[in-house]
């Protein structure tokens, strides 16, 4: 777009990836010409037009397919514990198509239908996931950690046609309504027995016809003020978002020279995966990365994420990748037995949704010298994905959240939905293959989500500057002071660098005569000298505005985190009497 809009100074701008044009026109040629991994076109996807890429496969089953044939004894995932259990990607395929048989037979799942689980990750689950998705049907990820209510509400909206649950989340699901009215709940456990008894190493996955816009899977999104929506997501969704993310470290590759770790071409990349199959950071990893690139993945036990329980694993799984969210990084780098473990072969960071704060920057080149640092901005309705900041990028922006990945493209958009220019605050819309289908079974959450030509309202505030999104914040969290707009994250990334603070979190609190006053919730570093209330608003007066000072600072021993490891804010507001 080049257009001035009408009483408007800044032309409005539209961001795509544009990474590719800073390769060598040879090295452009290999990866992204025609028949490369990474060639690009533009198609209609649901009546819009956006790119896409073409070596791509046609599904998610494909992809397990795929591996199961290229390296059918490379480890796939392995389960933690005190007698960890292995599955190879040729064990997960044809233990998946007896799990299919008996979902087909037993249960009568056919394509379309939904089967839901609400269950810790495991084998089990992981299975019944691959499964569903060969049959056509539809995965439907309950969160472990709801309450009875929350997941017959699960249940009504999706309509499985078979309820699986494993743990705490099957005595849960034995309270609900649901059960009080007869339904039966199945154990993961008994599902698994049955497969085994039909498992047949010569099987391949069940012959069905899966288009790339069928539903994949439903995940739940967090209401601010309703209940939780069921984001539907495709299997084009998924199938993109693993070929975007490989394109984005292929030309870090490339384009890092001798700056970064590098990998040793003999040690398969191995790395966490602490996020629940309920959470979209919890299936890419699994049902897409692994699979895609013959990537091996770590399952901790079930439990609150844990320093050096993540530590351990590290050194006993040589992993060569992170992948968590930056108060995961602090409280790694800053535990006091950090240099007990082995990290040299620890060679990517990644995360996502939050910027890193320049204390944690600087930490991470202190103790983990050239590691490539990887951060991006998504959501559950664009499958994780939307932008990506990569390599050599993070010094030039570090504060951003990068350019649009791969057949994504980014505005930001005034409260009419004008596209705005650079540096105008405004609401952040993506549009490409990894936007989601819809809200099973809501249309008017749907209609009210999408723009027109499929541009996915985020709800989120940023700006573009230099080619790249700021994310200023969610438009929950945007405080207003009398009439000034504050943005929670920098007062947050301010107190952080506190050396005696070691997390912060900032929400604003009704005033009669301004609006809103700022409050900071702050957790001081274990041993160090606490610091007055005073002293952390002089802190925070030396580098940013007056009104920005917290009026009012409580100490906490920790903050509410959530299973992704994403402050609570809701619940820091009802424990300030906010509603």
């Amino acid at each position: 777009m080049t257009d001035t809009v009408p009483g408007r100074q800044a032309p409005p701008v539209t961001l795509r990836w544009t990474a590719d044009r800073s390769l060598s026109e040879d090295m452009r040629n290999l990866l992204c010409g025609p028949d490369g991994p990474f060639e690009r076109t533009t198609e209609d996807v649901l009546g819009s037009a956006v790119e896409v890429f073409v070596q791509r496969s046609p599904h998610l089953p494909a992809l397990l397919a795929r591996a199961a044939e290229r390296h059918p004894d490379a480890e796939y995932c392995v389960f933690d514990g005190p007698e960890p259990d292995t599955l190879t990607f040729g064990e997960a395929l044809t233990l998946a198509a007896a799990y299919a048989e008996v979902l087909a037979n037993e249960y009568g799942v056919t394509k379309g239908d939904r089967v839901a689980v609400a269950a810790p990750n495991g084998k089990e689950y992981l299975l019944a996931y691959w499964a569903t998705l060969s049959l056509g049907a539809i995965m439907v990820g309950l969160n472990g950690w709801w309450a009875p209510a929350e997941l017959d509400h699960g249940i009504t909206l999706t309509g499985p046609r078979v309820l699986f649950g494993l743990g705490r989340p099957l005595e849960r699901l034995g309270r609900t309504e649901f059960a009080a009215k007869g339904g039966t709940p199945v154990s993961l456990r008994d599902l698994h027995e049955a497969a085994l008894a039909v498992h047949d190493p010569g099987r391949g996955l069940p012959d069905v016809e899966i288009a790339e816009d069928d539903p994949a899977t439903i995940l739940f999104t967090s209401g601010t003020t309703s209940l939780p929506k069921g984001a539907t997501l495709s299997h084009r969704n998924f199938v993109h978002f693993g070929l975007f993310g490989g394109l984005g470290g292929a030309v870090v590759v490339v384009n890092g020279g001798g700056r970064y770790r590098q990998i040793p071409g003999d040690v398969q990349r191995t790395s966490i995966c602490s996020n629940p199959f309920f959470h979209v950071s919890g299936v890419g990893p699994a049902m897409v990365i692994a699979p895609s690139f013959g990537s091996r993945l770590v399952f901790p036990e079930p439990g609150r994420w844990d320093a050096e329980r993540a530590l351990k694993l590290t050194d006993r799984y040589r992993l060569t990748q992170w992948h968590g969210v930056p108060t995961h990084f602090w409280r790694m780098l800053t535990h006091p037995d950090f240099e007990k473990y082995s990290t040299d072969q620890v060679a990517v960071i990644g995360s996502g949704g939050s910027t890193f704060a320049p204390e944690l920057l600087r930490l991470f080149e202190e103790k983990m010298p050239g590691v490539q640092i990887t951060n991006g901005y998504g959501m559950t309705e664009t499958t994780g994905g939307g932008t990506f900041l990569n390599g050599p990028e993070m010094d030039g922006h570090p504060a951003s959240v990068g350019a649009p990945a791969p057949t994504m493209e980014v505005q930001v958009r005034d409260p009419d939905g004008v596209p705005l220019g650079e540096n105008e605050v405004g609401e952040v819309t993506i549009r490409g293959a990894g936007v989601f289908l819809g809200y099973w079974n809501n249309p008017e959450a749907t209609a009210e989500a999408f723009a027109e030509d499929r541009w996915y309202r985020t709800g989120d505030y940023g700006r573009i500057a230099d080619g790249v999104l700021y994310l200023e914040s969610r438009m929950r969290d945007l405080i207003l002071r009398g009439g000034e707009n504050i943005y929670p994250i920098e007062i947050e990334y301010r107190l952080v660098e506190h050396p005696a603070i070691a997390d912060a979190a900032v929400i604003g609190v009704p005033d009669r005569i301004l609006g809103q006053q700022v409050k900071a919730f702050v957790v001081p570093e274990p041993g160090a000298p606490r610091p007055s209330d005073d002293d952390l608003r002089a802190w925070v007066a030396e580098k940013l505005a007056a009104f920005k000072v917290p009026a009012f600072i409580e100490f906490r021993d920790a903050l509410p985190y959530n299973e992704t490891g994403k402050v609570l804010k809701r619940r820091l507001e009802e424990e300030s009497g906010i509603s």
